[in-house]
């Protein structure tokens, strides 16, 4: 029993991928199914957010797939009209590529920035150990009275561990 309960849940399992929907969309040229190919694969599903419309399993990637092949077959749009309806329902996010405007600025330029500063940051700390490394050991030498009394701690410390 417990044998063909396994192999019945191993074949529900094998066979779920098979389930899967598949979109079967009629092109009247290989030119369209390629454009709609490349314009499923350069939108960015907005639940998943790292996978595009076209590898997408979630319901709003199968809306997406469906409202692009009705722009373009249904309502002849270009891709930029296509991309640009699809920008002002769901923001610049369906798009993997957003253009560089004064809201994206941080997104293009903030890592270069960040790494510019870092190497600064970097070569300002390289520069001050070099040239005080000198007057740093000269200044972390102790006065003859600072001296006298760590020794004084040092051998109340040896005396206390001793007893």
């Amino acid at each position: 029993m417990k044998k063909a309960l396994l192999t019945l849940v191993c074949g529900l399992w094998l066979a779920a991928p098979a389930l899967a929907a598949i979109d079967t969309h009629e092109f009247d040229t290989q030119a369209e199914r390629d454009r709609y190919r490349k314009l499923t694969e350069e939108l960015r599903c907005p639940k998943c957010q790292n996978q595009n419309i076209a590898d997408s399993d979630a319901p709003i990637s199968l809306d997406l797939r469906e409202e692009t092949y009705r722009l373009m077959t249904e309502e002849g749009l270009s891709d930029d009209q296509i991309v640009e309806f699809l920008v002002e329902r769901y923001g610049d996010f369906v798009r993997y590529k957003p253009p560089v405007d004064k809201r994206t600025l941080v997104l293009w330029y903030g890592p270069f920035t960040l790494l510019g500063l870092g190497m600064l940051m970097l070569a300002l700390i390289i520069v001050r150990r070099r040239k005080g490394g000198d007057s740093d050991a000269a200044g972390q030498q102790l006065s003859g009275d600072e001296q006298q009394r760590l020794n004084e701690l040092l051998n109340q410390t040896r005396e206390s561990a001793d007893k």
